[in-house]
Parts: C-alpha cells; structure tokens; sequence
C-alpha cells in the first residue's frame, strides 16, 4: 500500500508500506519527492504568438525559429524570426518584429529584413537564427545553404541516405567543380552583426565549409579571454553515434580552434540527435542554456544545462527529463509534425521568456521563475 504526505509547496513524502501476513511485519519506506522532479516550462494559453501572415507573401507559409533579445536602448523585446512563403523555392528569409510585454509582438516591416542573393554564398535560404549582443553590437549566426531547399517537405529524406534538398531553376548557376557545400547543398553557418536590427554587416562563413553544421551561437562574453562558439557539425568518424553539440574557442569572432565534444545524447528522448538551442545566459551557478533532443520517432523535446562559468567545456548540471515537448494541436501537426524548437531566451525582471519554433510553422512562448529552474538545475541535476 502505498500513501503520502504534503511536506510544503515542494515536497511530498512518499509512504511505501508492506505487510507480511506469514510473520505479522510491517515495514514502512518512505521517500521524500521534490515536486520539481518533473519540472517544466509553462506555455503562454494563446499561444502561437505569431503566425504567418497571408498578406506577406514572403512569410504566408510559415514563421518558426526565431532570435530574441531585450533592447534596454529602447526597452524592447526584438525578434528576428525564419519566414517563408509559398513559392516552389521556399527562399527562407527574416522578418522583424518587436514587443513591450515579450508576449504581444508587433511586425516592424513589410519587408523580410535580412536574406541571401543568388550571388552569395548563402543565397539560398538563411534560417534558425541566434543574436547575442557583444559590446555595443548585436552579432546574428544562422544557417545557409548555397542554393533553395524548395518544398522540402514534400521531398523523401532520408538523413545520411539522400542528399540534402535543393530547387534550382533557369536563374541558378551550378558546375561540376563547385565547393563540395554548394554541390551537396549542406548548411554552412555564417556571421553578421547590426545595432539597430535593420542594417546588418555580413562577415562570412564562421564554420567548415564541407562539414554540415548548424545550431551555432556565440556565448555573449569571452571566457578566459577566448570567444566561444556553440555548435552542431555532422562529423564522421567523430567518436559519437549522432549529431551532437560541439563547443569551440578562438581569439577572434570568426575563426575558433578544433571544435571538442560538449555533449551527446543519453536519455531516450535524445537517441536520434542533441542540438544547442538558445545561447548562453550568465548566473552565478554557471552559464545557462537550453538545447533540443530527438527521440528515435523524431519528436523533438527540450533540455537545459549549466556549463562552468570558467571552463564552457565542463558541464555543471543537465537535465535527465525534459522540461518541454510538443503537445498541442499546432506543435504536433505542421510542416514538420512533433517539434518544439528552442531559440531564444530572455531574462527579465527574474523570468525566463522562452521563444520556439512549433512543428516548422509557428512561434510560441513558454515561461518560468528563472532562479528556480537554475536552483533545479543546480540542486537536483548536478554531474
């Protein structure tokens, strides 16, 4: 038989009792719970809070994935967000839009703000990007490719079987010689930076160009007089069985040494792949951030981890459970069914605003007490 007892708000004790009839013995076991055990990220009730808008054409199929920072200039919450429309090419670009609460967001342009051209490297699609601010700039990594990935949903992929998905037209120009990333279509990430988030300074290719390699954001402060460089290379023959988030250090913003293996997949919710989702966030516990898990289904969780706040490449604390998955109707059915995809993290005013790409097609928000997940993190999922 088995009874509890409320403790306080976080605590429950758990009364396993046994009895055995032969001998008359009564043994009692008990267990103290904390109810933070099963810790998750609370979603905002009118979620999506942006979704794509049909009289942009650029942005009437999806908007997913975004970048959000805190302005403190301008006491806004700015969003760059991965948009498309319906054109058989998918030309995936960005949009702006800004908000005062971090809940009700704005569109500030008609326009896409930042995207690629034919005749650059990155014109076929930039997608999934991050921000963080490093002196008085704000520096964007995303992920390109060479040349559209066109209605790639509609295509058979087989990760590591097909190639990667690719439209070309009249209007493209493509050889037997080109570089192996442009041949083979893979996504090479790249760095930018802007101050107001309208014009933007492109600084070229920030990882290999023929390694696949996406997910990469920069921590927002050197450590040990080192820049730092989350990422998720698709190496072969690395010693590991998937794609996994990879932590690398440079003396400049551009060029970083030998990547080394930050972390892999080890829960059943993470079999298939382990990315990095929002850069780093600074607390005295460690350096904070999310990532996401594939299970063996392709259902895409969220994890949280601290790094040491002196050595990156240590890990302090990581969550065994997840503390967010797709399980609502427009998280679970979308371009790519089953998908919470973590981006940005905000602070402010001690919450942690959480911004994700829903099933490829849509933005949600998710919150919590920021010194209590990192207290979690700290007291409960310590290495």
């Amino acid at each position: 038989m088995c009874t509890y007892c409320k403790i306080n708000d976080n605590n429950i004790a758990l009364f396993d009792v046994k009895f055995v009839k032969q001998t008359g013995q009564i043994t009692v076991k008990t267990v103290e719970i904390t109810l933070e055990d099963n810790m998750k990220l609370t979603k905002y009730p009118q979620n999506p809070i942006l979704k794509p808008n049909p009289d942009n054409d650029w942005e009437e199929r999806c908007v997913l994935n975004p970048a959000v920072v805190y302005d403190e200039s301008r006491n806004k919450f700015v969003m760059l967000y991965r948009a498309a429309g319906n054109d058989v090419r998918h030309q995936i670009k960005l949009g702006l839009a800004e908000s005062d609460d971090g809940v009700h967001f704005t569109r500030m342009s008609e326009q896409a703000v930042f995207a690629g051209s034919h005749e650059e490297p990155d014109g076929g699609c930039v997608e999934d990007p991050r921000l963080v601010k490093i002196g008085d700039m704000y520096y964007l990594t995303y992920a390109a490719r060479a040349y559209a990935p066109g209605r790639y949903w509609l295509e058979p992929y087989v990760e590591g079987v097909t190639k990667a998905p690719r439209y070309l037209d009249e209007t493209d120009l493509l050889g037997d010689e080109v570089p192996y990333f442009a041949k083979e279509n893979i996504t090479v990430s790249y760095l930018a930076a802007t101050k107001d988030f309208r014009v933007y300074k492109k600084f070229g290719r920030i990882t290999e160009a023929t390694v696949d390699d996406r997910d990469v954001y920069l921590f927002p402060e050197k450590v040990g007089d080192k820049y730092v460089m989350i990422s998720r290379p698709k190496f072969r023959n690395a010693g590991v069985s998937m794609p996994s988030i990879w932590i690398s250090f440079g003396d400049d913003l551009i060029e970083y040494g030998k990547p080394q293996l930050l972390m892999t997949g080890e829960q059943w919710w993470e079999t298939q792949r382990i990315g990095g989702g929002t850069p780093p966030v600074k607390t005295d516990k460690g350096w904070f951030m999310l990532y996401h898990g594939v299970d063996d289904k392709g259902v895409y969780r969220v994890g949280a981890v601290l790094l040491d706040l002196n050595n990156p490449a240590k890990i302090v604390a990581r969550t065994k459970d997840y503390i967010m998955e797709p399980d609502r109707d427009f998280e679970l059915q979308g371009i790519y069914e089953g998908c919470v995809f973590p981006t940005g993290a905000v602070v402010k005013d001690g919450t942690l605003y959480v911004y994700y790409g829903c099933a490829d097609m849509y933005i949600g928000l998710a919150t919590c007490d920021f010194a209590t997940l990192v207290d979690y993190l700290y007291n409960e999922c310590k290495l």
